[in-house]
C-alpha cells in the first residue's frame, strides 16, 4: 500500500529536474566504492565517529548527506563527523570503512556493535529504524529541533524540503502512549510542514541475541503515518464520498 503524502517541497525552479539527473542511490554507490578502494578508516570517539577522507570524498558523502564537516587547518585530508548509525551502516550495510578504538583497529563488526551498545543500549533498534530509511534512499538528518528523532528528505536538502518528522519505538518505549503526546507531536510536525511518521521496531531478540548485529535480521519495522483530522477537508457532500485516511504505509520509497 502506498503512502499518501503532500507533495515535494522544492526549494528552487530546477531542483527536481537536478534531483532526478543525481538520485541519491547512485552517488551512494560512488561514495562506497570511493571509500572501500582507499580503505578509509574512522575514530570511534564518545558518541559519534571521526572519520578522514580526501577532499573529493568529503564532497561525496555531502552529496549524500552522511556526516558533518569538521571544520581544520588541513588541506590534505578532510574530517567528517559520523554518528553511530552512518558509521555502522558504511561498515555494516555498505562494508567500505574501517574504525578504531584509542588507535587499536577493531577487527570486526561486532567489537564495534558491543561499544556502539555500550554507549547507546537503545543503538539496534535506531539503527534498524536508519538502516530501513536509507536502504529506500532517504536522506536523513537529525531531527533534534523538532523534538524528534530524526527528519527525512527526499533528496539533498539544498534541493527539497524534510517530508517526514521520524519518532523511532519499539515495545519498551513509552513514547506517544498518552493522547496529549500524540497531539503535540502531531501539531508540532504539522507547523513546520511535516507529516509525522512513527517506526514501530519489533522482534524477537533476547538478550544473548543483541550481542551480535545479525540480531538485526529479527527486527521488523511498521510505518505509520500520523496527522489531523480535519473536519473541513473530510466533510461528505453530494459529489465526494468520504475517503478513509491511510495511516499504515509500506514501501516507502523516493522515486
Amino acid at each position: 500500500m502506498q503512502i499518501s503524502s503532500m507533495a515535494p517541497r522544492w526549494k528552487w525552479k530546477g531542483a527536481e529536474a537536478k534531483a532526478l539527473a543525481e538520485p541519491i542511490s547512485k552517488s551512494i554507490s560512488e561514495l562506497q566504492l570511493s571509500l572501500a578502494k582507499t580503505e578509509s578508516s574512522g575514530s570511534l570517539s564518545s558518541c559519534n565517529v571521526l572519520l578522514a577522507v580526501e577532499p573529493e570524498q568529503a564532497e561525496l558523502l555531502d552529496r549524500c548527506c552522511f556526516g558533518r564537516l569538521v571544520l581544520s587547518a588541513e588541506k590534505v585530508k578532510k574530517w567528517i563527523q559520523l554518528s553511530f548509525e552512518e558509521a555502522f551502516y558504511f561498515l555494516y550495510i555498505l562494508k567500505c570503512i574501517k574504525l578504531t578504538l584509542q588507535g587499536r583497529c577493531l577487527e570486526n563488526e561486532v567489537d564495534t556493535w558491543m561499544y556502539m551498545r555500550s554507549k547507546r543500549p537503545n543503538f539496534p533498534v535506531f539503527f534498524k529504524a536508519y538502516s530501513h530509511l536509507r536502504s529506500k534512499n532517504w536522506v536523513l538528518r537529525s531531527g533534534l529541533q523538532y523534538g524528534v528523532d530524526f527528519v527525512a528528505y527526499r533528496h539533498h536538502p539544498s534541493l527539497v524540503h524534510s517530508e517526514y518528522s521520524v519518532l523511532v519505538q519499539s515495545g519498551d518505549s513509552d513514547r506517544l502512549r498518552v493522547w496529549s503526546d500524540v497531539h503535540c507531536a502531531v501539531r508540532l510536525s504539522g507547523s513546520v510542514a511535516k507529516t509525522l511518521l512513527t517506526l514501530h521496531v519489533s522482534g524477537n531478540s533476547n538478550q544473548e541475541d543483541l550481542n551480535l548485529p545479525t540480531c538485526l535480521e529479527n527486527y521488523r519495522v511498521e510505518e505509520q503515518t500520523i496527522s489531523r483530522w480535519s473536519p473541513e477537508l473530510s466533510r461528505e457532500d453530494e459529489t465526494t464520498s468520504p475517503t478513509p485516511k491511510v495511516t499504515n504505509v509500506s514501501n516507502l520509497k523516493t522515486p
